[in-house]
């Protein structure tokens, strides 16, 4: 028996079932990409001072949670 997803990894898959079964690897690399696509280098570069301190970190945190959950659903923990 494979062991459980987290709620938030187990909604993404839920949303990635076809007829054909679960699409995990496809869902990871779809959120790895949209991801890296929306909280971008650049856009975290472009927060870099006290002000936005906050809305930076945010944003790198909100990044990860996306990356855990793709590396969950291919079965790592990076």
């Amino acid at each position: 028996m494979t062991k459980a997803l987290s709620p938030a990894a187990q909604a993404v898959v839920d949303a990635g079932i076809t007829g054909r079964g679960y699409l995990q690897p496809a869902v990871a690399a779809a959120l790895r990409a949209a991801a890296d696509q929306v909280i971008t280098d650049h856009r975290l570069d472009f927060l870099n001072n006290e002000r936005d301190s906050v809305s930076r970190l945010f944003l790198m945190y909100v990044r990860e949670q996306f990356r855990a959950i793709a590396a969950e659903l291919e079965g790592g923990n990076d």
